[in-house]
């Protein structure tokens, strides 16, 4: 009731004013019928006076009053015609701007009607939450949820694989307890669309293999509960994912599995923030990326983040081709000779892409490295000034390259 006395007054309140301002007298120009009878009548006053001096006669001075009266007589008509014709628009004007502003009001009220919910009352954020909660709690289960899937889409006809399948299945009647032929016809009826069958078959899987069960199985259990449920994410596929995320918290497919829960559970709050972190840690190629950039920005909005895209953190670069810390240690326990020939071979393809194209601060570290470990500190020590300079704004890159110079100096010492 508050809210429609407080609306009510404040668009009457506006209303108003936009009524007052358009009444109020307005200054503008006289009509020119008005200046002429004004002249007119000026012209007849010097008459009189031409008359008086002697500069008229009395015959030229009637003949003149005349003429003039009768100019008069025309400009009065013409001024009481432009006063008529205003009084009569100003009165149409303001009919049409009071109706005008009666259909705007009585259209914002109809149209609340129509799309707002009069009378609904307010939801705070716990009231909502509460709401969700319940939905979740009550919400259909993975049986009920593929009971609704009529057919399998999207994977191609695969006969020589569905024949060898078969046999499997067949195998498996008679050797339900193979965690290995178990976990084989877990992934192959995954491969052929048939996923209700595979995650019955990853249930079994991890049944036997209890407590040796790792996260990676509980998160392909859910993966094939939601796949076999069109994408939807049932209490028993997110119980899945809630183990293996407790098992494996940084697994890519199992965080975007919870994003999507969330999504589809109203809690975008929720969801922005793992997809978010997501994308920043992935790698170019990893399989959630278009998912993630296809509904992030949605599921921002609705978290109440005003952010597109391109805002949104980048997927990391995957790694450059180079010598890594295992190579370094491999090459280590070779013959000199064959050690530095394994490592000139590595180093030569990563000193000629930085120099042609740059790189990040891990990839001059490797290569600062790689120099030291060859004996050839001018040239490591070439590579970190060149690295110093290079990343000179960037104290997080720098402290990389530090750690590499530190490295040589330890070696050459």
């Amino acid at each position: 009731m508050g809210f429609w006395i407080v609306a009510g007054f404040m668009s009457l309140l506006v209303a108003l004013l936009i009524l007052l301002a358009f009444l109020r007298p307005r200054t503008g120009g006289a009509p020119a019928a008005a200046y002429d009878l004004q002249v007119y009548r000026d012209q007849l006053k010097e008459v009189d006076r031409d008359l008086e001096r002697g500069i008229l006669t009395e015959a030229e001075a009637a003949r003149a009053r005349t003429e003039v009266s009768r100019r008069i007589l025309e400009a009065d008509r013409a001024l009481q015609r432009v006063q008529t014709a205003r009084t009569g628009r100003g009165a149409l004007e303001r009919w049409i701007v009071a109706g005008g502003l009666v259909a705007v009001v009585a259209g914002a009220v109809g149209v609340y009607f129509q799309i707002g919910a009069p009378g609904y009352p307010d939801l705070p954020m716990a009231t909502r939450i509460s709401i969700i909660d319940e939905a979740r709690a009550t919400r259909p289960g993975q049986a009920e949820a593929e009971a609704e899937v009529t057919m399998r889409q999207g994977v191609p006809e695969q006969p020589e694989r569905e024949e060898l399948v078969a046999q499997l299945r067949t195998i498996m009647e008679q050797r339900p307890d193979d965690p290995q032929g178990m976990a084989l016809l877990a992934s192959n009826e995954a491969a052929l669309g048939n996923f209700r069958a595979a995650r019955i078959a990853q249930a079994r899987l991890i049944e036997l293999l209890d407590d040796e069960a790792t996260g990676a199985h509980h998160i392909d259990l859910a993966e094939m509960m939601i796949l076999a449920a069109s994408g939807y994410v049932s209490p028993d596929a997110e119980a899945a994912l809630l183990r293996g995320l407790e098992l494996e918290p940084r697994n890519g497919t199992a965080r975007y599995y919870a994003g999507l829960m969330y999504a589809q559970q109203g809690r975008p709050d929720l969801a922005f923030p793992i997809w978010r972190d997501l994308l920043a840690e992935s790698t170019p190629d990893a399989p959630w990326l278009e998912p993630i950039r296809l509904q992030i920005e949605e599921v921002a909005a609705l978290a109440g983040e005003r952010v597109s895209l391109a805002d949104l953190p980048q997927p990391a670069s995957v790694p450059a081709p180079g010598p890594t810390a295992e190579d370094m240690e491999a090459a280590a326990a070779l013959p000199p000779e064959d050690r530095a020939a394994m490592i000139e071979g590595m180093v030569a393809g990563l000193s000629s892409r930085l120099a042609a194209e740059g790189g990040p601060p891990e990839d001059w570290a490797r290569l600062i490295s790689a120099f030291g470990v060859l004996g050839r500190t001018e040239q490591a020590q070439a590579v970190y000034e060149e690295a110093l300079g290079v990343f000179a704004e960037n104290p997080a890159a720098l402290a990389q390259i530090e750690a590499a110079g530190e490295s040589l100096g330890e070696a050459a010492e």
